[in-house]
Protein backbone atom coordinates (compact mmCIF):
# COMPACT_ATOMS: atom_id res chain seq x y z
CA UNK A 1 0.00 0.00 0.00
CA UNK A 2 1.65 3.49 -0.69
CA UNK A 3 2.11 6.28 1.44
CA UNK A 4 -0.88 8.76 -0.59
CA UNK A 5 -3.33 5.95 0.22
CA UNK A 6 -2.58 5.53 3.96
CA UNK A 7 -3.14 9.07 4.01
CA UNK A 8 -5.80 9.49 1.83
CA UNK A 9 -7.49 7.11 4.60
CA UNK A 10 -6.59 8.62 7.64
CA UNK A 11 -8.04 11.87 6.13
CA UNK A 12 -11.34 9.88 5.63
CA UNK A 13 -11.21 8.68 9.36
CA UNK A 14 -10.38 12.52 10.60
CA UNK A 15 -13.29 13.66 8.45
CA UNK A 16 -15.85 10.89 9.58
CA UNK A 17 -14.92 11.73 13.24
CA UNK A 18 -15.38 15.42 12.89
CA UNK A 19 -18.45 15.07 10.92
CA UNK A 20 -19.95 13.09 14.12
CA UNK A 21 -18.69 15.50 16.40
CA UNK A 22 -20.43 18.21 14.55
CA UNK A 23 -23.22 16.61 14.23
CA UNK A 24 -23.87 15.45 17.93
CA UNK A 25 -23.22 19.43 18.75
CA UNK A 26 -25.81 21.06 16.56
CA UNK A 27 -27.74 18.54 17.72
CA UNK A 28 -27.71 19.65 21.18
CA UNK A 29 -27.11 23.57 20.53
CA UNK A 30 -28.85 24.60 17.02
CA UNK A 31 -32.27 23.78 15.35
CA UNK A 32 -32.20 21.84 12.46
CA UNK A 33 -34.93 21.83 9.44
CA UNK A 34 -37.17 18.29 10.30
CA UNK A 35 -36.24 16.10 6.86
CA UNK A 36 -38.54 13.98 7.83
CA UNK A 37 -41.33 13.45 4.78
CA UNK A 38 -44.89 14.75 5.56
CA UNK A 39 -47.49 11.77 6.16
CA UNK A 40 -49.76 11.85 2.99
CA UNK A 41 -53.15 14.18 3.10
CA UNK A 42 -54.99 11.25 1.88
CA UNK A 43 -55.09 8.42 3.66
CA UNK A 44 -57.07 5.53 2.23
CA UNK A 45 -60.03 4.77 4.60
CA UNK A 46 -62.61 1.65 5.01
CA UNK A 47 -64.96 1.58 2.68
CA UNK A 48 -67.36 0.92 5.45
CA UNK A 49 -66.23 4.11 7.06
CA UNK A 50 -68.38 6.04 4.31
CA UNK A 51 -71.81 4.52 5.31
CA UNK A 52 -74.51 7.12 6.20
CA UNK A 53 -74.77 7.79 10.05
CA UNK A 54 -78.30 6.99 9.56
CA UNK A 55 -78.30 3.33 7.98
CA UNK A 56 -74.98 2.91 10.15
CA UNK A 57 -77.06 3.35 13.47
CA UNK A 58 -79.99 1.10 11.96
CA UNK A 59 -77.21 -1.68 11.73
CA UNK A 60 -75.76 -1.36 14.97
CA UNK A 61 -79.07 -1.31 16.31
CA UNK A 62 -80.54 -4.60 15.03
CA UNK A 63 -76.87 -6.28 15.84
CA UNK A 64 -76.54 -4.94 19.54
CA UNK A 65 -80.67 -6.14 19.91
CA UNK A 66 -80.09 -9.61 18.28
CA UNK A 67 -77.12 -10.89 19.63
CA UNK A 68 -77.93 -10.72 23.42
CA UNK A 69 -75.77 -13.74 24.74
CA UNK A 70 -71.80 -14.75 23.85
CA UNK A 71 -70.29 -15.71 22.23
CA UNK A 72 -72.67 -14.13 19.28
CA UNK A 73 -72.28 -11.12 21.30
CA UNK A 74 -68.59 -10.85 20.28
CA UNK A 75 -70.61 -8.91 16.73
CA UNK A 76 -71.03 -5.81 18.54
CA UNK A 77 -67.57 -5.83 19.80
CA UNK A 78 -66.56 -6.21 15.92
CA UNK A 79 -68.87 -3.45 14.92
CA UNK A 80 -66.47 -1.04 17.29
CA UNK A 81 -63.27 -2.61 16.04
CA UNK A 82 -64.11 -1.30 12.16
CA UNK A 83 -63.46 2.29 12.48
CA UNK A 84 -63.43 5.62 14.60
CA UNK A 85 -67.50 6.23 13.40
CA UNK A 86 -68.91 2.92 14.01
CA UNK A 87 -66.78 2.68 17.26
CA UNK A 88 -68.53 5.88 18.35
CA UNK A 89 -72.07 4.66 17.33
CA UNK A 90 -71.39 1.84 18.96
CA UNK A 91 -70.79 3.44 22.16
CA UNK A 92 -73.95 5.63 21.94
CA UNK A 93 -76.41 2.32 21.26
CA UNK A 94 -75.00 -0.09 23.74
CA UNK A 95 -75.85 1.23 27.08
CA UNK A 96 -74.22 0.35 30.25
CA UNK A 97 -74.91 -2.94 32.81
CA UNK A 98 -77.00 -1.03 35.13
CA UNK A 99 -79.47 -0.25 32.54
CA UNK A 100 -79.11 -3.43 29.84
CA UNK A 101 -78.13 -5.87 32.12
CA UNK A 102 -75.75 -7.00 29.62
CA UNK A 103 -71.40 -7.03 29.58
CA UNK A 104 -69.98 -6.18 26.49
CA UNK A 105 -66.73 -4.43 26.57
CA UNK A 106 -64.06 -4.91 29.22
CA UNK A 107 -65.33 -1.58 30.54
CA UNK A 108 -68.56 -3.33 31.85
CA UNK A 109 -66.40 -5.24 34.51
CA UNK A 110 -65.78 -2.24 36.32
CA UNK A 111 -69.87 -0.79 35.97
CA UNK A 112 -72.27 -1.72 38.62
CA UNK A 113 -74.82 -4.31 37.45
CA UNK A 114 -78.38 -4.37 37.21
CA UNK A 115 -81.12 -3.00 39.69
CA UNK A 116 -83.93 -5.25 38.56
CA UNK A 117 -82.21 -9.01 37.92
CA UNK A 118 -78.55 -10.22 39.38
CA UNK A 119 -76.13 -11.08 36.44
CA UNK A 120 -75.29 -14.68 36.62
CA UNK A 121 -71.52 -15.96 36.39
CA UNK A 122 -69.78 -18.58 37.96
CA UNK A 123 -66.52 -19.51 38.92
CA UNK A 124 -63.77 -22.80 38.14
CA UNK A 125 -61.37 -23.53 40.41
CA UNK A 126 -58.18 -24.82 39.14
CA UNK A 127 -56.14 -26.27 42.61
CA UNK A 128 -52.88 -27.18 40.29
CA UNK A 129 -52.23 -23.75 39.20
CA UNK A 130 -53.80 -21.91 42.20
CA UNK A 131 -56.56 -20.00 39.55
CA UNK A 132 -59.92 -18.91 39.64
CA UNK A 133 -61.45 -17.80 36.23
CA UNK A 134 -64.57 -16.20 36.47
CA UNK A 135 -67.40 -16.93 33.15
CA UNK A 136 -70.09 -15.35 32.04
CA UNK A 137 -73.21 -17.71 32.29
CA UNK A 138 -75.50 -19.72 34.58
CA UNK A 139 -73.36 -23.13 34.67
CA UNK A 140 -70.51 -24.46 32.50
CA UNK A 141 -71.59 -25.38 28.94
CA UNK A 142 -70.68 -28.58 27.29
CA UNK A 143 -69.11 -27.38 24.61
CA UNK A 144 -66.66 -25.21 27.24
CA UNK A 145 -67.09 -22.79 25.15
CA UNK A 146 -67.96 -19.83 27.88
CA UNK A 147 -66.96 -15.75 28.01
CA UNK A 148 -64.63 -15.83 30.06
CA UNK A 149 -64.89 -12.39 32.21
CA UNK A 150 -61.68 -12.31 34.76
CA UNK A 151 -59.28 -14.69 35.85
CA UNK A 152 -57.04 -14.74 39.49
CA UNK A 153 -53.84 -16.32 40.10
CA UNK A 154 -53.27 -16.55 44.40
CA UNK A 155 -49.77 -16.16 45.21
CA UNK A 156 -48.37 -17.07 48.70
CA UNK A 157 -46.22 -14.55 50.61
CA UNK A 158 -44.59 -14.72 53.57
CA UNK A 159 -47.26 -12.38 55.74
CA UNK A 160 -49.92 -12.05 53.46
CA UNK A 161 -51.41 -13.76 50.14
CA UNK A 162 -52.10 -11.67 47.13
CA UNK A 163 -54.64 -12.86 43.88
CA UNK A 164 -53.53 -11.23 40.92
CA UNK A 165 -56.85 -10.44 38.78
CA UNK A 166 -56.22 -10.49 35.30
CA UNK A 167 -58.52 -10.11 31.79
CA UNK A 168 -56.46 -13.21 30.79
CA UNK A 169 -56.31 -16.95 32.09
CA UNK A 170 -52.21 -16.52 30.84
CA UNK A 171 -50.95 -13.35 32.45
CA UNK A 172 -51.05 -12.05 35.53
CA UNK A 173 -48.12 -9.38 35.02
CA UNK A 174 -49.10 -6.06 37.04
CA UNK A 175 -46.99 -4.87 33.95
CA UNK A 176 -49.41 -5.82 31.33
CA UNK A 177 -52.17 -3.96 30.21
CA UNK A 178 -54.74 -7.10 31.18
CA UNK A 179 -54.13 -6.52 34.78
CA UNK A 180 -57.14 -4.91 36.88
CA UNK A 181 -56.49 -5.04 40.09
CA UNK A 182 -55.52 -7.55 43.21
CA UNK A 183 -56.94 -9.16 46.71
CA UNK A 184 -54.26 -8.70 49.37
CA UNK A 185 -55.00 -10.63 52.75
CA UNK A 186 -53.56 -10.51 56.37
CA UNK A 187 -51.69 -12.84 57.96
CA UNK A 188 -54.54 -14.51 59.41
CA UNK A 189 -56.80 -14.45 56.65
CA UNK A 190 -59.38 -12.81 58.08
CA UNK A 191 -58.80 -8.95 56.09
CA UNK A 192 -58.97 -8.43 52.55
CA UNK A 193 -58.04 -5.26 50.98
CA UNK A 194 -59.34 -5.13 47.79
CA UNK A 195 -57.40 -2.94 44.83
CA UNK A 196 -58.14 -1.44 41.75
CA UNK A 197 -55.89 -0.70 39.03
CA UNK A 198 -57.02 2.70 37.79
CA UNK A 199 -56.89 3.53 34.24
CA UNK A 200 -54.21 5.81 32.76
CA UNK A 201 -56.50 8.32 31.58
CA UNK A 202 -57.62 9.20 35.02
CA UNK A 203 -54.33 9.87 36.26
CA UNK A 204 -52.77 11.70 33.68
CA UNK A 205 -56.18 14.10 33.44
CA UNK A 206 -55.22 15.50 36.97
CA UNK A 207 -51.21 15.53 36.94
CA UNK A 208 -50.56 15.06 33.22
CA UNK A 209 -46.91 16.29 33.04
CA UNK A 210 -45.80 14.22 36.59
CA UNK A 211 -43.46 11.09 36.49
CA UNK A 212 -43.26 9.16 39.78
CA UNK A 213 -39.56 7.48 40.42
CA UNK A 214 -39.91 3.56 41.07
CA UNK A 215 -38.70 4.46 44.93
CA UNK A 216 -41.64 6.65 45.18
CA UNK A 217 -43.64 3.65 45.28
CA UNK A 218 -44.32 0.98 47.03
CA UNK A 219 -42.40 -2.47 45.37
CA UNK A 220 -45.33 -4.71 45.66
CA UNK A 221 -47.95 -1.77 44.80
CA UNK A 222 -48.53 -0.73 41.29
CA UNK A 223 -48.25 3.27 41.14
CA UNK A 224 -51.97 4.07 39.81
CA UNK A 225 -53.80 1.52 42.37
CA UNK A 226 -56.59 2.45 45.00
CA UNK A 227 -58.51 0.81 47.69
CA UNK A 228 -61.65 -0.07 46.42
CA UNK A 229 -63.21 -1.87 49.61
CA UNK A 230 -62.01 -4.02 52.32
CA UNK A 231 -63.22 -7.68 53.64
CA UNK A 232 -62.89 -8.99 57.22
CA UNK A 233 -63.84 -12.10 58.29
CA UNK A 234 -65.12 -12.41 62.43
CA UNK A 235 -62.71 -14.48 64.50
CA UNK A 236 -64.05 -17.54 65.62
CA UNK A 237 -62.46 -17.72 69.34
CA UNK A 238 -64.89 -20.36 70.59
CA UNK A 239 -64.78 -22.79 67.82
CA UNK A 240 -68.51 -22.41 67.43
CA UNK A 241 -70.25 -24.30 65.11
CA UNK A 242 -71.71 -22.65 62.03
CA UNK A 243 -71.37 -20.40 59.05
CA UNK A 244 -68.74 -17.65 58.37
CA UNK A 245 -69.50 -13.86 59.52
CA UNK A 246 -68.29 -11.29 57.34
CA UNK A 247 -68.97 -7.82 56.43
CA UNK A 248 -67.52 -5.44 53.25
CA UNK A 249 -66.88 -2.12 53.39
CA UNK A 250 -66.62 -0.64 49.89
CA UNK A 251 -65.45 3.07 49.99
CA UNK A 252 -66.00 3.36 46.26
CA UNK A 253 -69.50 2.85 47.09
CA UNK A 254 -71.51 5.62 48.94
CA UNK A 255 -74.59 4.29 51.13
CA UNK A 256 -77.02 6.89 49.09
CA UNK A 257 -76.20 4.35 46.12
CA UNK A 258 -78.82 1.59 47.99
CA UNK A 259 -81.58 4.30 49.35
CA UNK A 260 -81.31 6.96 46.78
CA UNK A 261 -83.88 6.92 43.61
CA UNK A 262 -82.79 4.63 40.94
CA UNK A 263 -80.68 6.47 37.85
CA UNK A 264 -83.03 7.69 35.06
CA UNK A 265 -81.09 8.41 31.43
CA UNK A 266 -83.57 10.33 29.28
CA UNK A 267 -84.12 8.88 25.86
CA UNK A 268 -83.83 11.10 22.44
CA UNK A 269 -87.91 12.05 22.68
CA UNK A 270 -86.80 13.15 26.47
CA UNK A 271 -83.85 15.41 25.81
CA UNK A 272 -84.40 19.02 27.18
CA UNK A 273 -84.49 21.74 24.74
CA UNK A 274 -81.77 24.03 24.19
CA UNK A 275 -84.76 26.67 23.26
CA UNK A 276 -85.93 29.02 26.10
CA UNK A 277 -88.91 27.77 28.04
CA UNK A 278 -92.28 29.93 27.54
CA UNK A 279 -93.10 32.61 30.86
CA UNK A 280 -94.56 31.43 33.32
CA UNK A 281 -93.22 27.94 32.88
CA UNK A 282 -90.72 26.06 34.60
CA UNK A 283 -88.23 23.80 31.99
CA UNK A 284 -86.77 20.68 32.70
CA UNK A 285 -83.47 21.88 34.00
CA UNK A 286 -84.88 24.46 36.75
CA UNK A 287 -86.74 21.85 38.04
CA UNK A 288 -85.90 21.04 42.27
CA UNK A 289 -84.26 17.56 42.31
CA UNK A 290 -84.49 16.00 45.91
CA UNK A 291 -80.68 16.55 47.71
CA UNK A 292 -79.14 13.52 49.03
CA UNK A 293 -78.13 13.69 52.75
CA UNK A 294 -74.69 14.68 52.60
CA UNK A 295 -74.20 11.96 55.74
CA UNK A 296 -75.43 9.05 53.43
CA UNK A 297 -72.98 10.43 50.16
CA UNK A 298 -69.93 10.52 52.45
CA UNK A 299 -70.69 6.98 54.47
CA UNK A 300 -69.49 4.15 52.70
CA UNK A 301 -71.60 0.99 51.93
CA UNK A 302 -71.13 -1.80 54.25
CA UNK A 303 -72.49 -5.36 53.00
CA UNK A 304 -73.09 -8.74 55.56
CA UNK A 305 -73.64 -11.41 55.21
CA UNK A 306 -77.55 -12.89 55.65
CA UNK A 307 -78.07 -14.85 58.38
CA UNK A 308 -79.28 -18.31 57.76
CA UNK A 309 -81.71 -20.49 59.35
CA UNK A 310 -81.04 -23.99 61.01
CA UNK A 311 -83.29 -26.63 59.17
CA UNK A 312 -83.83 -29.61 61.85
CA UNK A 313 -84.78 -32.32 59.31
CA UNK A 314 -81.45 -31.50 57.59
CA UNK A 315 -79.46 -30.55 60.45
CA UNK A 316 -77.15 -27.81 59.10
CA UNK A 317 -77.67 -23.74 58.19
CA UNK A 318 -79.83 -23.37 55.01
CA UNK A 319 -80.52 -20.77 53.11
CA UNK A 320 -82.73 -19.56 50.01
CA UNK A 321 -80.64 -19.75 46.96
CA UNK A 322 -83.25 -20.32 44.42
CA UNK A 323 -81.66 -23.56 43.16
CA UNK A 324 -78.37 -21.45 42.32
CA UNK A 325 -76.35 -23.26 45.33
CA UNK A 326 -76.87 -26.87 44.95
CA UNK A 327 -73.72 -28.20 47.79
CA UNK A 328 -73.42 -27.62 50.72
CA UNK A 329 -70.41 -25.67 51.91
CA UNK A 330 -68.90 -22.83 54.61
CA UNK A 331 -68.05 -21.06 51.64
CA UNK A 332 -71.49 -20.09 50.63
CA UNK A 333 -72.75 -17.11 51.45
CA UNK A 334 -75.48 -14.31 50.71
CA UNK A 335 -74.42 -10.36 51.40
CA UNK A 336 -77.04 -7.71 51.80
CA UNK A 337 -76.94 -4.12 52.65
CA UNK A 338 -76.02 -2.90 56.46
CA UNK A 339 -78.29 0.02 56.62
CA UNK A 340 -79.69 1.40 59.92
CA UNK A 341 -83.06 0.96 61.22
CA UNK A 342 -83.07 4.41 61.51
CA UNK A 343 -82.48 5.73 57.76
CA UNK A 344 -85.49 6.31 55.61
CA UNK A 345 -84.59 2.97 53.59
CA UNK A 346 -87.84 0.75 51.55
CA UNK A 347 -88.36 -2.10 53.49
CA UNK A 348 -86.95 -4.52 50.37
CA UNK A 349 -83.38 -3.16 50.90
CA UNK A 350 -82.87 -4.41 54.13
CA UNK A 351 -83.42 -8.13 52.51
CA UNK A 352 -82.38 -7.54 49.08
CA UNK A 353 -79.41 -10.23 47.77
CA UNK A 354 -76.32 -8.15 46.25
CA UNK A 355 -74.03 -11.17 46.19
CA UNK A 356 -74.44 -14.55 46.68
CA UNK A 357 -72.54 -17.47 46.28
CA UNK A 358 -72.14 -21.11 46.79
CA UNK A 359 -70.58 -24.39 45.58
CA UNK A 360 -72.65 -26.79 42.88
CA UNK A 361 -69.51 -29.20 41.94
CA UNK A 362 -66.43 -29.86 42.34
CA UNK A 363 -64.11 -27.05 42.07
CA UNK A 364 -67.31 -24.68 40.73
CA UNK A 365 -69.08 -22.30 41.56
CA UNK A 366 -71.83 -19.99 40.87
CA UNK A 367 -71.26 -16.11 41.45
CA UNK A 368 -74.44 -13.78 41.34
CA UNK A 369 -74.64 -10.16 41.44
CA UNK A 370 -76.58 -6.73 41.23
CA UNK A 371 -76.22 -3.18 41.59
CA UNK A 372 -74.33 -1.14 42.89
CA UNK A 373 -71.16 -3.98 43.23
CA UNK A 374 -69.65 -4.36 39.53
CA UNK A 375 -67.89 -7.67 38.20
CA UNK A 376 -64.42 -6.95 39.43
CA UNK A 377 -65.57 -5.94 43.17
CA UNK A 378 -67.67 -9.36 43.45
CA UNK A 379 -65.41 -11.41 41.76
CA UNK A 380 -63.03 -10.15 44.39
CA UNK A 381 -65.05 -10.89 47.40
CA UNK A 382 -65.75 -14.27 46.31
CA UNK A 383 -62.04 -15.17 45.74
CA UNK A 384 -61.85 -14.16 49.23
CA UNK A 385 -63.69 -16.61 50.45
CA UNK A 386 -60.83 -19.40 49.18
CA UNK A 387 -58.16 -18.22 50.97
CA UNK A 388 -57.23 -20.45 54.38
CA UNK A 389 -58.70 -18.96 57.34
CA UNK A 390 -57.99 -20.95 60.69
CA UNK A 391 -59.23 -18.23 62.63
CA UNK A 392 -62.80 -18.55 61.69
CA UNK A 393 -63.30 -22.35 61.21
CA UNK A 394 -65.20 -23.78 63.57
Amino acid sequence: MSLKSILRDLKEVRDGLGGISKRSWSKSSHIAPDQTTPPPENIPQSPWASLPPELLHDIIRRVEESETAWPARAAVVSCASVCKSWRGITMEIVRIPELCGKLTFPISLKQPGPRDSPIQCFIKRNRATATYILYYGLMPSETENDKLLLAARRIRRATCTDFIISLSAKNFSRSSSTYVGKLRSGFLGTKFTIYDNQTASSTTQAQPNRRLHPKQVAPKLPANSSTVGNVTYELNVLRTRGPRRMHCTMDSIPLSSVIAEPLVVPGIEEEVSSSPSPKGETSTTDKEVPDITPSLRDQPLVLKNKSPRWHEQLQCWCLNFKGRVTVASVKNFQLVADIDASLDAPPEEHERVILQFGKIGKDIFTMDYRYPLSAFQAFAICISSFDTKPACEG
